[in-house]
């Protein structure tokens, strides 16, 4: 079953393939209809059928709710009465103001999971190019889950034109986004003025990019690079914090890397560290298995592929200081 229920976008077909293509400029309750997400989540008491009391019947659960969609009713999660829900609607509202007088312009919007995670992505409008021709744009990225999976999440992105590699946009002091998690009201301006701090960021993550695009790496530090980035924690150890090189990754990215990698024969790729960071990134958005394209996706971008694209970052960061 796909994980990507509905979605919409413009431009260029998303890289997995998936979703409704839409005309440039679409008011955003076009974008809220082709992307699936013209309902609310809405809240009921938890009710039980109580068997073998006294007195058999219907019980409440006074401390929980559970969340369902508007329009199909089917069930999303079962939550606490304390839980902040945020609407689809308040997903694409928080781009309005940035689309119609900040230059921003929405890319893509879905549900994800049957309406359990959605989200949207605009494009900034900054934009560099390395050495090459080598052009890598800025996003921003909004995302919320209501089963517990997802705090709501605005993270700048910035996506690698030549093969459609995303990468996080590392904020200031090493936090990669502004978090609310569902027990606060979710303050769509709050964010933004948070946010306004990381629009600086993008001038230093351009400086970072350049950097890793002139610094050279051999066949040595490839490998041990590669080696610590690919790892996963041992299974049966009793060795605590034990980890084990994932082999079979570690030649994909080679070859990825070697060549074989989109964009990697670009002067600003090739040999490069900024090579070995879009060689990650490429495996885990485009190679690595999953069990659907869509169930790749939600890792690419939420899971422990994001993570792992983060410590290649990292990695690439010492390789240049």
């Amino acid at each position: 079953m796909h994980l990507v229920q509905t979605m919409a976008y413009v431009n260029e077909v998303p890289w997995h393939g998936l979703g409704q293509q839409l005309a440039h400029d679409q008011p955003l309750e076009v974008w809220a209809e082709q992307a699936g997400m013209n309902w609310r989540i809405e809240a009921a008491d938890v009710r039980f059928a109580a068997r073998g009391a006294e007195v058999d019947g219907i019980r409440t659960f006074p401390e929980q709710k559970v969340l369902y969609r508007s329009d199909t009713k089917a069930p999303l999660a079962i939550v606490s009465k304390r839980y902040q829900v945020v609407q689809p609607a308040e997903i694409l509202e928080f781009y309005r103001d940035l689309t119609d007088i900040g230059g921003f312009e929405l890319e893509t919007a879905g549900v994800l999971k049957e309406g359990r995670k959605f989200w949207a992505l605009a494009r900034t409008g900054q934009t560099v190019s390395l050495k090459g021709r080598d052009q890598v744009n800025g996003y921003l990225l909004l995302a919320t889950a209501c089963d517990g999976t997802l705090a709501t999440t605005a993270q700048f992105t910035s996506v690698r034109v030549v093969c459609n590699n995303t990468l996080a946009v590392a904020l200031a002091k090493g936090t990669g986004a502004v978090k609310v998690p569902h027990r606060s009201q979710f303050d769509a301006q709050a964010v933004k003025r948070q946010l306004g701090i990381a629009v600086a960021s993008w001038d230093d993550f351009m400086m970072q990019m350049k950097a890793m695009s002139e610094c050279r790496v051999n066949a040595q530090t490839t490998e041990a690079f590669l080696q610590r980035v690919l790892t996963y924690p041992a299974a049966t150890t009793t060795d605590r914090g034990a980890t084990v090189i994932n082999d079979r990754a570690v030649k994909s990215v080679q070859e990825l890397f070697a060549g074989r990698g989109k964009g990697s024969n670009l002067i600003s790729a090739a040999g490069t560290a900024w090579g070995l960071v879009n060689s990650v990134t490429e495996f885990i958005d485009h190679h690595r298995r999953a069990r659907s394209v869509d169930h790749r996706l939600d890792a690419a971008w939420f899971g422990q592929g994001a993570a792992l694209k983060q410590k290649a970052w990292n990695e690439a960061m010492k390789l240049v200081a």
